[in-house]
């Protein structure tokens, strides 16, 4: 399995997308989907980011740019098993299912009439014979005798299944009617349908589809940040290990690297498994072990560029493993950061520490006691492991259940347990915060981890033994001179 990508969706109604793009036939990435003029005379185009269902019928993209031409995309595309549920293709299906039936039937007849046609031919002698014998009989009735009469009734007993066989010629002339009529009419619908479709060809326009989605995500990524406005129902990928525990690919954007990486426990782990990728992970096939050299604490665990970034076990120290060479890099104590469940987030389990990245970079989020247990937001520089910067978000970290990043934004949510929500924000960028309400489903009950991914935008959860996936909605403004 895959993991699902971004969609930048358009604020449309559905209507206006069927509409915009059966007019248009997919021509290209065109228009912007709002203007608005800020009073500071600049230009405000507003776009959000989604994940579309799978069950969508429709994919909306859009994204944004100046008027100097940076970055203008907007798709409004059929997705790409639409075609799956066009009525024409259904029709097409219905239309293949019968023909399927008329080819059974026909090899029905064909078998039954070869069978009968023998039965005929292997018969043929005795009906000439009793023919015969009744035409001399006929003309001369003397020459019937007893044995004669009784030889004759055992040569009609013989043919008598012929009758039966005639029947069911007659059956299959019927039949074969039926067959005949089916077949008008499958021509008729088939000539209606191959009108309607015209010169729509389905494979180029998937084809075009395609290239417009490339387009469209290689414009995304120009798009940069945005702040969250809501996360989906969650996406299970695969059941394994205990209650607690983290997963996660690598965060650094670009980045070609597939695989995925999984951390069982909170408490002295050290073992680390590598799976080649996230089908590989789904199936649990395709993997090597590492055996870290210091055990871990908690589950804010970090993949950056190649490395892992973990919390050593009761320490307040930070390592970076590299898995290629399979060494330790660095270690860096976090100066003043509680350990060994002195501020740990609601669940306990070692979560002083939480080590994550986002578009802007790596963070680490802790408290201290001379903070009152308030979460402490820190740039980590990821080659040093130095602090570029603090933040005090004046939020205690123990009524937290878990925190994320988001473009230099921490969202922290109020509980692990079910009926969980998004509840505080806090803005690096304007040292800043307001609370929130941005619900989600915690469907396993228990979340141990929940950390952002740039590069898949996307949510990693691990709850309860699950490791899931939420996709999330993002709110863009983009200013530009007018």
């Amino acid at each position: 399995m895959s993991v699902p990508m971004l969609k930048i969706g358009a604020v449309l109604s559905t209507m206006a997308m069927v509409t915009n793009w059966m007019s248009q036939t997919l021509p290209s990435l065109v228009g912007l989907n709002g203007t608005v003029i800020s009073p500071d005379g600049t230009h405000e185009r507003i776009v959000s980011g989604l994940y579309p269902g799978s069950e969508e019928g429709w994919q909306v993209y859009s994204t944004a740019s100046d008027p100097d031409g940076r970055c203008v995309c907007t798709v409004v595309a059929p997705a790409q098993n639409l075609c799956k549920r066009d009525p024409r293709s259904r029709q097409l299906r219905t239309l293949t299912e019968q023909v399927q039936n008329v080819s059974q039937s026909k090899e029905v007849l064909d078998l039954r009439t070869s069978r009968d046609l023998q039965y005929v031919r292997d018969s043929e002698p005795l009906l000439r014979g009793v023919n015969g014998r009744i035409q001399t009989y006929a003309a001369t009735p003397r020459s019937l005798t007893p044995r004669g009469l009784q030889e004759l009734k055992g040569q009609m007993s013989q043919l008598r299944p012929l009758l039966s066989v005639v029947e069911q010629y007659r059956t299959d002339l019927q039949t074969l009617a039926t067959l005949r009529s089916e077949l008008l009419n499958l021509s008729i619908i088939l000539t209606a349908i191959q009108e309607e479709i015209g010169a729509y060809d389905y494979e180029e326009l998937q084809q075009r589809v395609m290239l417009l989605e490339t387009r469209l995500h290689a414009c995304m990524n120009k798009l940069g940040c945005g702040r969250l406005t809501g996360v989906s129902i969650p996406i299970t990928i695969r059941a394994s290990g205990s209650r607690f525990g983290s997963w996660m690919t690598d965060a650094m954007i670009p980045s070609s690297d597939n695989r995925v990486w999984s951390m069982d426990g909170y408490y002295k782990g050290r073992r680390v498994m590598e799976y080649r990728t996230m089908g590989d992970f789904t199936k649990g096939q395709n993997f090597v072990q590492h055996l870290l050299p210091h055990p871990w604490a908690g589950t804010g665990h970090l993949v950056y560029n190649g490395s892992l970034y973990y919390n050593k076990h009761q320490s307040n120290i930070l390592v970076q493993y590299h898995f290629r060479s399979r060494t330790v890099l660095m270690q860096r104590s976090l100066g003043g950061a509680g350990y060994n469940n002195t501020f740990p987030y609601s669940w306990g389990g070692s979560s002083d520490i939480d080590l994550m990245a986002d578009e802007t970079g790596m963070w680490a989020v802790y408290t201290s006691i001379p903070n009152a247990g308030n979460i402490l937001v820190s740039r980590l520089d990821p080659g040093t492991l130095d602090v570029l910067q603090t933040w005090d978000t004046g939020f205690p970290k123990r009524s937290a259940g878990e925190a994320f990043m988001i473009c230099g934004t921490l969202y922290v949510t109020n509980s692990h347990l079910a009926g969980a929500k998004v509840h505080f924000a806090y803005h690096t960028n304007t040292s800043s915060y307001e609370y929130t309400d941005i619900p989600f489903h915690n469907q396993y009950s228990h979340i141990s981890m929940m950390d952002y991914n740039p590069r898949e935008r996307a949510l990693f959860a691990w709850n309860n033994g699950h490791q899931v996936i939420y996709n999330v909605t993002l709110f863009h403004v983009i200013r530009s001179d007018g």
